[in-house]
């Protein structure tokens, strides 16, 4: 049997904790059972995965990285190296520095910007599939699930994820809920020595923030979202190519229907008509007469579009099959 060896950013997914789907801390929303498909998938091609703290990438026969590594493969190593990248340049820049990706032999990304089928191969955010339950029909109108986070990038969403908060606090409080981390915290940003203020809980404390309709933070999205019609779907960030995450999949298998905003192609890979296109109005109140006072018989044909699209073939790329077939297909 081989050895191959994942190098996560964060030490918390270390001594196998990363393939642990009965951890219920890491594996929140089955977020994990693509990495155990992963490692199930390569032990039937002979090599036994697991993460860098127990098979050390030097002497393993393939690595592979999650996201940029803060130290690059050895030269040895290098052709048996490949480079996983889901995060946007948004919050890590390094992640797309070009002249860095030579130290792989290929790299995977969601970013079709990037993509030649050479270097640079294909991948989605995976999901684990699953149908929509029976509806509730005595769900609330909207609701959004985000972590409070900032940036000062020029394609960044998180400021418009606290305007549409706001907008609906001042406007129409009854039909907004909101949930999420660190929203009863205030976060300091800017140079590293103020931010070093956020280690200190009390004042973060103090200094955060009132939110009337923030509702608590999330242990299963998608029993929340079960509870609401629609759903404020942004994206951390706007106008990146295939940029297209689980947020817009955790409202489908939650027969939730989507206002969404983030990759500018996304009906390249999502047909028009399972989600509300959020650039479509004018404005906050224009979006909110439309959900508002949607018929019923056009919110059905929204669930309906979405449960035909989640049993097409369309949906195979963002499956946990799709993202383990993809890595292994050009790994092995």
């Amino acid at each position: 049997m081989k050895k191959a060896s994942i190098v996560m950013p964060s030490d918390f997914y270390n001594k196998n904790r990363l393939f642990d789907l009965d951890d219920k801390v890491s594996n929140r929303d089955n977020c994990l059972y693509p990495y155990s498909l992963l490692k199930d998938k390569l032990y039937e091609k002979g090599y036994l995965l697991a993460t860098s703290d127990i098979h050390d990438p030097s002497t393993s026969d393939l690595v592979l990285y999650n996201e940029m590594p803060k130290s690059f493969p050895l030269k040895s190593i290098v052709d048996k190296s490949y480079l996983l990248l889901f995060e946007s340049e948004l919050i890590r820049p390094d992640n797309w520095d070009v002249n860095k990706h030579r130290f792989f032999k290929k790299v995977f990304t969601w970013n079709d910007a990037y993509l030649d089928n050479d270097k640079y191969i294909k991948f989605n955010f995976p999901n684990r599939i699953s149908s929509p339950q029976k509806k509730n029909t005595q769900r609330k109108l909207c609701t959004l699930i985000a972590g409070n986070k900032k940036s000062s990038h020029p394609l960044e969403l998180y400021s418009k994820r606290v305007k549409v908060i706001r907008w609906f606090e001042e406007n129409h409080p009854e039909d907004f809920e909101f949930y999420g981390v660190g929203w009863d915290t205030y976060q300091f940003s800017g140079p590293k020595y103020i931010r070093m203020l956020n280690r200190i809980r009390p004042l973060c404390k103090i200094l955060a923030p009132t939110y009337p309709s923030y509702k608590g933070e999330v242990e299963v999205k998608k029993e929340v979202l079960e509870r609401y019609k629609f759903a404020i779907c942004f994206e951390n960030a706007r106008d990146i190519s295939g940029y297209i995450t689980e947020k817009i999949f955790d409202c489908f298998f939650s027969s939730c229907v989507p206002v969404y905003w983030g990759a500018n192609n996304i009906t390249e890979y999502i047909p028009y008509n399972c989600f509300i296109d959020f650039n479509d109005f004018e404005n906050l109140n224009e979006m909110y007469r439309y959900i508002h006072n949607m018929p019923d018989d056009v919110y059905q044909n929204y669930l309906e579009n979405i449960n035909i699209f989640l049993h097409s073939e369309r949906i195979y790329p963002f499956s946990a099959d799709g993202f383990v077939n993809a890595l292994t297909g050009n790994v092995l």
